[in-house]
């Protein structure tokens, strides 16, 4: 199947549910196509294209919920479960800013889970609580595994993951350059530890032309100094999901 097309059909059929223009309430719905799902400089889809999407409720006071969901091939090839290829991620919180500062904070919490047969492998689903401050195009996000477990890592309550972002816009372009780095401390499971980092370009197709609105592209390139022999699948072609990678992607945001 040509994915590209099936996206672009999604996008024509997924849609939020309109709301009086002055409702504290507001609904939204994002789809997107990646060559390649990395998530924390680690790839979720040994190098394979993954589609994804979800759905987010807000309130004016700063309350919001969501969901989020992207197929995923580590749970079994990484991890060992005999079968699942799903990633379905629940979420809430509070977020605001703090007067004419410029200064945003968001904290709450999230659960990512894995559905499938683990045939004796550790449980893959985590939980993180978390929170972070922004100012202008700049983020720092830091989240806490409460979970026992912490992505198929038994005995890892407390491992963290410090998050440092920046998403500049290049003037009227259209174009939002993008620069991350991050750490993770696995609790009690030391040799997984690494650091990730991340450059981006985004361009907003909705700049050139109003039927492309909410339509954006990308490309960004990720590594990490993790030790590719603790992020190597087990499957016979042993891929190592640490490695640097180029990824392409497609999104649309109603």
């Amino acid at each position: 199947m040509k994915k590209l097309p099936y996206l672009l059909v999604l996008s024509g059929l997924i849609s939020a549910p309109a709301l009086a223009e002055d409702s504290p309430h507001s609904l939204s719905a994002n789809v997107s196509m990646t060559s390649d799902y990395v998530f924390r400089g680690i790839s979720q889809s040994s190098g394979d294209p993954a589609i994804q999407g979800g759905f987010d409720y807000s309130h004016s006071s700063g309350l919001y919920l969501g969901t989020w969901g992207s197929n995923v091939s580590w749970i079994k090839d990484f991890q060992g479960y005999q079968n699942g290829s799903l990633e379905l991620d629940l979420y809430g919180g509070f977020r605001n800013s703090i007067g004419d500062t410029g200064v945003s904070y968001d904290v709450g919490v999230v659960s990512y889970m894995y559905p499938g047969e683990k045939a004796g492998a550790t449980d893959a689903d985590t939980t993180e609580v978390y929170a972070s401050l922004g100012w202008k195009w700049f983020s720092l996000k830091y989240s806490y595994a409460t979970s026992s477990g912490t992505f198929g890592f038994a005995n890892a309550r407390g491992s963290n993951y410090l998050d440092l972002s920046a998403s500049v816009p290049i003037g009227e372009t259209g174009l939002t350059a993008g620069a991350h780095w991050g750490t993770f401390k696995f609790k009690n499971n030391g040799p997984q530890d690494y650091d990730d980092w991340k450059v981006s370009l985004a361009y907003d197709l909705g700049q050139a032309s109003k039927s492309m609105s909410g339509v954006t592209i990308g490309i960004a390139y990720t590594d990490t100094d993790a030790t590719s022999a603790n992020w190597r699948n087990i499957t016979a072609d042993a891929t190592d999901l640490s490695k640097s990678a180029t990824s392409l992607w497609i999104a649309k945001s109603f």
